[in-house]
């Protein structure tokens, strides 16, 4: 059997679309559906030259890229192909909401169509954000600011909390003190220059070597 490369995009069928394909957007951390656009093949080729994702309006009749006027692009981040080459799936970083009445997707707010998980992605960017612009008032800037000693510390207060809550509390106190565990964890992750993906890597490769 042979299993079809999703990055080769010269396995691309334009013909069966006549010209048009569908391209799917999805948020590269979260994995939230954002929008569904058309491209062509000079869609395509504007979107790789330029990172912001283009697509080929079918009723202006011409190359039209997301965010042209609001400012809000799509970073691209990937593509990939479906086993027929008659679709593209893109990961892209939006800049700002994806729907022109403000939503972060065009099939509604995140809480709405983002994976359940996919909230675990968002927190990570954020720590990520906090620890480079470290904003006033914000504990996470307080955090950073104790150094990561402070950081281990709370995480194993946290660690301790969550394991007494699971055995002498109901289930309402232990996802809130997982939740505390959790945030702490992160930010002692981007501490060290690490993330939740890189977690979520080891994982993975753990459950692969299995």
């Amino acid at each position: 059997m042979t299993v079809s490369n999703p990055n080769d995009l010269s396995r691309l069928d334009w013909a069966k679309g006549d010209g048009l394909l569908p391209a799917i957007v999805q948020h590269w951390r979260s994995g939230e559906v954002l929008m569904l656009g058309y491209m062509n093949a000079e869609a395509l080729a504007e979107t790789q030259s330029s990172g912001h994702v283009t697509f080929y309006s079918r009723s202006k009749q011409r190359l039209w890229t997301k965010g042209e006027s609001s400012g809000h692009v799509l970073a691209l981040k990937s593509i990939r192909i479906d086993c027929d080459a008659d679709t593209l799936l893109i990961l892209a970083d939006p800049h700002g909401p994806t729907c022109h009445i403000g939503t972060s997707s065009c099939f509604g707010d995140s809480a709405e169509v983002r994976p359940p998980l996919g909230f675990l992605a968002e927190l990570d960017a954020l720590v990520e954000q906090r620890h480079a612009k470290r904003p006033e008032g914000s504990y996470t800037t307080q955090l950073f600011e104790g150094g990561i000693r402070r950081i281990a510390q709370k995480v194993g207060e946290e660690g301790v909390e969550t394991a007494l809550a699971a055995v002498a509390q109901g289930d309402e106190e232990l996802l809130g003190e997982a939740a505390d565990l959790v945030f702490h964890l992160t930010v002692a992750l981007r501490a060290r220059g690490l993330s939740l993906e890189d977690v979520a890597k080891v994982l993975a490769n753990r459950h692969r070597a299995r």
